[in-house]
């Protein structure tokens, strides 16, 4: 199969104020912005790679893929100190937004598991890790998101995950579709800062959990189930269950129709 590699030309001054840098190997893309980050890197550096040799996903979950498979972005991003720390627990929500606006766009049937899982007709395209990290001069986000572009059925980690050339039966242009992410994503963090109640509202046109029987799988041990009815103001799932609402800000949640690890 060929896998081309990323285009730097089309990725320098690119509008928003990225400044994209691609590294051909690194264990970690999150490890290596987080480290600038501390050494007082200001905002909008994005860092990719061709090959992610040691990626983390949520719950401390380890993946890779093969060379130039996907795309594997960290991007640097120092919100304002005005900004509460109550709004943090949206910038998940917010890149989920970003990257599932960005796929509608160019035709995939995009949607947002809860809470930031990106699925196309069920399956995991892509996913999410932000990092919150304090340093001398104020805290920063590192977003980091891994989208899955050419792997073939085989090389996907889990059954219930895809990639975007299985969706579309075509090849991707991994170049176009950073430069798309970003502009989606910088729109989406520009909302996320000035207009929480319209992030909100993207987040749940997007959600694909709200309305579905789900099992809620909690840090401590306890398990939810019923059907989820809303995403909060907090960004957190609300369900219904028997004994009454639970309103669940962290776990996996595993959608009933969709099985385990979706």
């Amino acid at each position: 199969m060929r896998r081309p590699s990323l285009d730097h030309s089309r990725l320098d001054a690119l509008p928003g104020g990225w400044r994209v840098e691609v590294l051909d190997e690194t264990p970690s893309t999150n490890a290596e912005l987080a480290a600038r980050a501390r050494s007082g890197e200001a905002s909008g550096l994005v860092i990719t790679t061709e090959h992610q040799t040691a990626g983390r996903g949520r719950l401390d979950r380890g993946w890779t893929t093969p060379a130039r498979s996907a795309l594997t972005v960290s991007v640097l991003l120092r919100p304002s100190a005005s900004i509460s720390v109550e709004r943090w627990p949206w910038l998940p929500l917010m890149t989920g937004v970003a990257v599932a606006s960005a796929l509608r766009k160019k035709g995939y049937a995009a949607g947002l598991k809860w809470p930031n899982d990106v699925l196309i007709e069920g399956r995991k395209v892509c996913g999410i890790l932000i990092e919150r990290i304090e340093a001398p001069d104020g805290a920063f986000a590192v977003i980091g998101f891994g989208l899955n572009t050419s792997q073939t059925r085989e090389e996907l980690p889990i059954e219930a995950a895809t990639s975007l050339e299985l969706e579309s039966g075509a090849p991707v242009d991994r170049t176009e579709m950073l430069v798309a992410l970003l502009a989606e994503l910088g729109a989406a963090y520009e909302i996320w800062g000035s207009d929480p109640a319209e992030l909100a509202r993207r987040y749940r046109e997007l959600s694909v959990t709200v309305g579905e029987q789900v099992r809620a799988e909690l840090p401590g041990g306890d398990v939810w189930e019923g059907v989820a009815t809303e995403i909060d103001d907090f960004g957190r799932l609300v369900i219904a269950t028997d004994e009454g609402s639970r309103v669940v800000g962290a776990g996996d949640v595993i959608h009933a129709r969709l099985g385990p690890r979706s």
